[in-house]
């Protein structure tokens, strides 16, 4: 395994156990206060979706922290799987997060996501598997209301060989309590 598969499967391994830890101390109901962890927010986001010969699920589990009333920082973990007919794939990383809400109701946010991609497809009636890293970097704004922001965002890092969407611009729900 070379070093940069290493370091990635490190942060991997890492951002999983925060946010599992963050969920954890959590829903302790007798632990001592502590000013940070009463602040933490937890949420984020799933999908499901269904076509013609197709199938879709994501989950991205997220914790974030807000710094003060306009900027919150956080982590996320990622799962998707798709089928089309015969080609499918699976997905899976860590990210960070940073939103910036400079008024009530508007949200922007920078969102990377670093992921593991498995991909089974035919090519000229060739099987292709392929086995690679995909990043994301998502830039987006949303109308937030209270735990619940609807936007788009963008991923300026789109590569339309590799990318696990069908294009960069990506409607999302986002909600966290």
């Amino acid at each position: 395994m070379s070093g940069t598969l290493k370091i990635k499967g490190i942060l991997f391994l890492i951002s999983f156990l925060f946010v599992s830890g963050l969920t954890q101390v959590r829903g302790q109901s007798n632990r001592s206060y502590d000013p940070f962890w009463s602040k933490v927010r937890y949420g984020g986001a799933i999908g499901i979706g269904f076509g013609n010969n197709s199938f879709n699920i994501n989950a991205s589990p997220a914790a974030i922290y807000p710094l003060n009333p306009y900027v919150a920082l956080g982590t996320n973990v990622s799962f998707s799987y798709a089928k089309f007919g015969d080609d499918r794939f699976t997905a899976y990383g860590a990210g960070a997060l940073a939103y910036f809400t400079p008024f009530q109701g508007l949200q922007l946010s920078s969102e990377f996501e670093q992921l593991r991609v498995n991909r089974r497809y035919q090519f000229n009636a060739v099987p292709v598997e392929e086995d690679y890293w995909l990043p994301m970097l998502f830039l987006g704004i949303g109308y937030n209301s209270g735990p619940v922001t609807f936007g788009i965002r963008y991923d300026v890092l789109y590569d339309e060989n590799k990318s696990i969407y069908a294009n960069a611009w990506i409607p999302f729900v986002r909600v966290f309590f």
